[in-house]
């Protein structure tokens, strides 16, 4: 059953008149004539009754009314939301996100695109640390993600919208908290708490490689799985921890005090990224939104 064969049976259905039908679908009426001789031999039953003077609908006219209605109208809607989603007005686009220091940029980047295309849902998953982040780039199980990264991997590209520093994170009463700057150093005989080794924080990759550089294997007293729950436990007197001063400012809580680290690094880097090569419509919008919202960071 073609869509042309339907919407030829839908004329007549609704004119009772071959003539105005054809002027309607902007045809001669003898190609019609013959296109709905055609559609009844492939149904195999008569659709219309004609005489001289009228034509009626058949019993399996009758029928086909509705589900022929019902058909054209789904074509319609179909052949719409491909065009929408060729023109990004619709689609979906499935973000990934690790620590608190990336809600601020993308709870910004989400709102932005709602108000610029309503028919866009972004997808967002948190707790996706840079190196699952950029292998599920590669593999296509996520469209955009804020990560982390001191080498641009192969395959993605990113533009830089935060820049951060490392800071010490300790309770309020600890022996460092009154300071202006620590350094890795004097974090010798601390109890640390870290993200777990998997799947792959940046930010402990960092601690572990400046105690090695400062002589001193770290003693990692706990892990937990996200920024919040470290937080929590350096609250709890725990340990203490090295994080980012995007995160801390997320953090409000009078137990946490946050000391600058003084430590030679390069800047340390989030960077909205997707894969090379051409976008798809949706992603593309929702880039487009991100960059009206959420500035390129620059290294002061």
């Amino acid at each position: 059953m073609e869509l042309q064969q339907v919407r030829a049976f839908l004329a007549v259905a609704e004119e009772l008149h071959f003539g105005r039908a054809a002027e309607r679908l902007g045809i001669a009426q003898p190609p019609l004539s013959r296109a709905i001789r055609q559609f009844e031999h492939e149904l195999g039953t008569e659709l219309f009754h004609r005489t001289t003077r009228q034509v009626a609908l058949a019993p399996a006219g009758t029928a086909l009314l509705s589900p022929a209605r019902a058909l054209l109208t789904a074509a319609e809607t179909a052949e719409q939301s491909v065009q929408m989603a060729s023109a990004g007005d619709i689609g979906r686009v499935r973000l990934g996100l690790g620590t608190l220091s990336s809600h601020r940029a993308a709870s910004r980047m989400v709102a932005a695109t709602h108000r610029r295309k309503p028919g866009i849902t972004v997808e967002m998953e948190s707790n996706v640390y840079s190196e699952e982040a950029i292998a599920r780039l590669h593999d296509g199980t996520l469209d955009l993600a804020l990560v982390r990264w001191q080498a641009q991997p192969p395959g993605v590209i990113g533009r830089p919208v935060i820049i951060e520093r490392p800071m010490v994170a300790v309770h309020a009463d600890h022996r460092l908290a009154g300071r202006s700057s620590v350094t890795v150093d004097e974090l010798r005989d601390e109890a640390f708490i870290l993200l777990p080794a998997d799947p792959g924080s940046t930010m402990r990759d960092l601690t572990l490689q400046w105690c090695y550089a400062a002589g001193f294997t770290p003693r990692v007293v706990q892990e937990a799985p996200d920024t919040q729950l470290v937080g929590a436990l350096v609250s709890a007197e725990m340990g203490i921890t090295i994080t980012y001063d995007s995160v801390m400012a997320n953090i409000h809580d009078p137990d946490l005090v946050a000391v600058p680290l003084s430590v030679e690094h390069d800047p340390i880097t989030v960077y909205l990224a997707h894969r090379e090569g051409e976008l798809e419509p949706a992603l593309r919008e929702v880039v487009a939104a991100a960059e009206a919202v959420v500035p390129t960071a620059t290294r002061t």
